[in-house]
């Protein structure tokens, strides 16, 4: 499964990437938007907006993405790694 984070600390994008594969998961981690996020992104089977440290444009950017190409959104406020755990603890089975 392929998840895309969008937001978060970036200190913590590597936690964020071991507790995915912890998961079974491919993650991809975009704290900062550098360039369009559109092209770099794909086609993930799952897109997690850390609400609480993106930008307004970046959320919106993303949402529409998800939107345009069918993929689900969980939305979640704080970046933390126990809150990356329940949502994945949601979506995903653990391996």
């Amino acid at each position: 499964m392929s998840i895309v984070i969008v937001g978060g600390n970036e200190r913590m994008a590597c936690q964020y990437e071991t507790i995915c594969r912890g998961y079974g998961c491919k993650a991809k981690v975009f704290c900062k938007e550098n360039g369009s996020l559109k092209k770099k992104m794909g086609c993930p089977d799952l897109l997690i907006l850390f609400t609480n440290t993106v930008s307004h444009k970046m959320v919106i950017s993303a949402f529409q993405e998800a939107k345009r190409n069918n993929i689900p959104v969980a939305r979640i406020h704080t970046s933390s790694a126990a809150a990356l755990h329940s949502v994945l603890s949601e979506h995903c089975a653990a391996v």
